[in-house]
Formats: C-alpha cells, sequence, structure tokens
C-alpha cells in the first residue's frame, strides 16, 4: 500500500526507517521530511494545516494509510477529515486527541474513569491559580493546558516561585496554551513511559522506555523535549504493566469508546512509579520523541500492517507485538542554546557513526548545498543497540563521538539509572 507520513523530526525518521521496512508499504512519501527522511520516502511539499490539500494529495496518488506523527496535526483534527474522504489513518480523531492537547481534558476522564493520578485543580485565572495553590505543599507542580512543545511543566520548589511562574505562564510565557493552568500534586517516585496501540477497543502493549527530559547531566536544568531514552524499562516488571495496563490504559480507551470518541492510535502514557503503585502522570497521543526512536530500534513487527490493523478496527488479530531482547538507547545531540533559542546553521559531518549497527535519526536538520547542518533545538538522535542498557550506552556515545558537530552538544549521562542498577 502507498503511505502517506505526516511529520519532519527525530521521531518521524524513525517511522520512515521502520514503515519503509515493511513488506506491506509499496511506496512512502513524507511531509515535509527532512534530509535523513529522504533516505527512505519521497519528499512532498504539503502543509499538514490545509486538511483539503493533504485529502486531495492522497486521493490523487493511491495513498491508503496516512501516519500523522506529531500532536498538533491531532489536536487540529487532521484525522478526522481523512477519515471523512475514506482514508485510513493511524492517530485519533480531535476529540480523543485531546488527552494530549488540554491536560485538565485528561484529568477530568482521570476522574471519571478511577484512573489513578495525582490531585489537581484547573484554573482559567492568574487569582484562582495563585488561591489554589493553597491546596498543595511544595514543591509546586504546574502545567499549561494546552500543547506547549514539550515545555510547559514548571516544577516550583517554593510558594514564591510557584506565584513567580504562574504569573508568567497566564502572562503569556506558553502562548495560548498557558490559557488555563493545571496545578497538581507532586508525586514521588520514578518516571517511565509505557505505549500501547489501540484500534479503539482491542489494546495491544507496545513496549517501555525511560527518557530524559532535563538538559542538564544528572537530570538538572530546565526541561526540554527529550534528551535521551532507553528501551525497555526495567523498572516497569510484567506485573507493573499489568497493573498499567488493567487501572490505566484499558480504562481510558473503554471510557472514550463509551462516551462516543474511540481512541485509534498509539497511546502514551508517562508514568509516575510511586510507593502506592503506578500512577498516570500525562498522555501523549503520539510517539514519544526520542523514545520512538529506540522502539523502532527494537520492533520485530511490520510497523505498517500494525498500523493498518490500528486504523481499520482489527487489531484484535494480533497476539503481541514482537520485540528484541536487546536495549536500545538513544543520544540527543541538540544545538548550542537549546532549550531556549538553537544556534542554527551549524555544519554536521556524521562520518563514521553508522559504521558498527548504530543509527543517526535526523531530527533539526537541513541541506545547504551538499553540505548537512543543523536547523533546530534537537538536531540528531543516535541510537544504537547492546545486551544491556551499559552496552548500549557505550555502543552509543561511540557513535556520538565519530560524528563532527562544533555547535552541538548532549548529555553524557543517557540511561544512569538503569546503568547503576546493572552495576
Amino acid at each position: 500500500m502507498n503511505i502517506l507520513l505526516i511529520g519532519s523530526g527525530g521521531r518521524e525518521h524513525a517511522l520512515a526507517w521502520k514503515l519503509a521496512q515493511s513488506p506491506s508499504c509499496t511506496k512512502l512519501f513524507a511531509a515535509p521530511g527532512n534530509p535523513g527522511i529522504a533516505q527512505e520516502a519521497e519528499l512532498i511539499d504539503l502543509n499538514a494545516g490545509d486538511h483539503a490539500a493533504v485529502v486531495g494529495f492522497c486521493s490523487a496518488h493511491n495513498v491508503e494509510l496516512v501516519v500523522i506523527g506529531p500532536e498538533a496535526p491531532l489536536v487540529a483534527g487532521l484525522g478526522n477529515d481523512l477519515r471523512a474522504a475514506g482514508i485510513a489513518v493511524f492517530g485519533p480523531d480531535k476529540t480523543p486527541a485531546q488527552l494530549e492537547g488540554s491536560k485538565g481534558f485528561t484529568k477530568d476522564l482521570c476522574a471519571r474513569a478511577d484512573i489513578p493520578t495525582g490531585g489537581y485543580v484547573r484554573t482559567a485565572t492568574l487569582a484562582d491559580a495563585t488561591a489554589a495553590l493553597d491546596n498543595f505543599t511544595a514543591p509546586f507542580v504546574l502545567k499549561a493546558d494546552g500543547l506547549a512543545a514539550g515545555k510547559g511543566v514548571v516544577i516550583a520548589p517554593t510558594r514564591e516561585e510557584a506565584e513567580a511562574a504562574l504569573a508568567d505562564m497566564f502572562g503569556g510565557q506558553f502562548g495560548e496554551a498557558g490559557a488555563e493552568v493545571v496545578i497538581e500534586e507532586f508525586l514521588d517516585g520514578e518516571e517511565a513511559s509505557f505505549f500501547a496501540l489501540t484500534d479503539g477497543k482491542t489494546v495491544l502493549p507496545f513496549g517501555t522506555a525511560q527518557d530524559h527530559k532535563r538538559v542538564g547531566e544528572g537530570d538538572t536544568g530546565p526541561n526540554t523535549g527529550g534528551m535521551g531514552a532507553y528501551s525497555p524499562a526495567p523498572v516497569l516488571t510484567e506485573e507493573l504493566q499489568a497493573c498499567v495496563m488493567r487501572d490505566i490504559v484499558q480504562p481510558t480507551v473503554d471510557t472514550l469508546r463509551e462516551e462516543g470518541t474511540p481512541y485509534s492510535g498509539v497511546l502514551y502514557a508517562g508514568l509516575m512509579l510511586t510507593a502506592g503503585g503506578p500512577k498516570l502522570i500525562e498522555y501523549n497521543a503520539r510517539f514519544g520523541d526520542p523514545e520512538c526512536q529506540v522502539l523502532m530500534m527494537r520492533l520485530e513487527e511490520d510497523l505498517a500492517a500494525l498500523m493498518l490493523a490500528c486504523a481499520g478496527g482489527t487489531l484484535g488479530e494480533w497476539s503481541e507485538a514482537k520485540f528484541s531482547d536487546q536495549t536500545a538507547l538513544t543520544v540527543v545531540m541538540a544545538a548550542k542554546g537549546y532549550p531556549g533559542t538553537p544556534e542554527k546553521g551549524g555544519v554536521i559531518d556524521l562520518g563514521s557513526a553508522e559504521a558498527d549497527g548504530a543509527k543517526v535519526f535526523h531530527a533539526g536538520t537541513r541541506l545547504d548545498g551538499d553540505q548537512l547542518v543543523a536547523n533546530g533545538g534537537r538536531v540528531l538522535n543516535v541510537t544504537a543497540m547492546g545486551g544491556s542498557a551499559t552496552g548500549a550506552k557505550d555502543a552509543a556515545y561511540q557513535a556520538v563521538d565519530a560524528i563532527s558537530f562544533e555547535s552541538g552538544f548532549c548529555r553524557r549521562d543517557i540511561g544512569w539509572r538503569e546503568v547503576e542498577r546493572e552495576t
């Protein structure tokens, strides 16, 4: 079948790389793509915000499946318009995509379905938010309600810092995303990510991972979209995964279906493993970035066929999704200045980075003539496999060290929790 992939980041490069290997994929298009994706797919100059143009392209090129990588087109309802035109889509419609598009939407659903999560208050004004702090103790967790590119979360150690952060949020720090703010109970424990595929009824576990959100080593500094990840996350034991499916993911899918807004696609649950069991921190309505990169490295299935089963309501025909027993680890190479204003235009030479089986996924790159240069905050995802987290880490950093990127930087401690547990 012909497939159109929407997106241009590292997540989409990983998806393109895996889709191109699928026996069921005849032709792969990508819009807008990037230089790495161009190695796997035909790049199309198509604006995902112009839904009519996307539908028209699919009709003209016999596209049978559209894979929507980023969250913004999902929240904007691209899935609805494609489905209305009779085109299969991997990704949820607009309303269920609010699991990511609105922190308050997710919290309210958790309350209705009795899904374990932290206590919360939704606020729409600075005065209400400031008063709501009385219901919580430090540290204070403040979240812009809407999409903020993974950067709309502030954990304030003191009341004074919380009030200042709220003033910034309602003052426009995150644009429209901060028009409402959700204040949450701080959950103590270790974070982990759980992924599942669903066609709206059947739910199929699809791997675990841990990522590193802070820009600095030792998990310090401001939050980012993610500086690296590894999969699987052994801290999510089989027992805990069964608990997550039973108490969090399945009730979410069931509730949305029962309310007339079935969820189809991948459901990414960000979890806190507390002393009282796993609790939901947040949902994403698409694959994580860079978690997708490590999942795709380990996946041993026809990805296109799995996605079509989600889109067509036939996921129940799959008993499991098979993954390699090895560990995959990815290191984000970012441009100096990230997560603030990144330095663009830095020259990149990948050298022999992929010589020993590693894979470099392009996240924020462009071609300047024949020269590869940085064109974003997170620029490359250097990914490798190993028999353990330690082995995967060593292989990934060996590949990192083979790359010339003078205006770039990376953390050198990705996977540190699991590496420590292995020693």
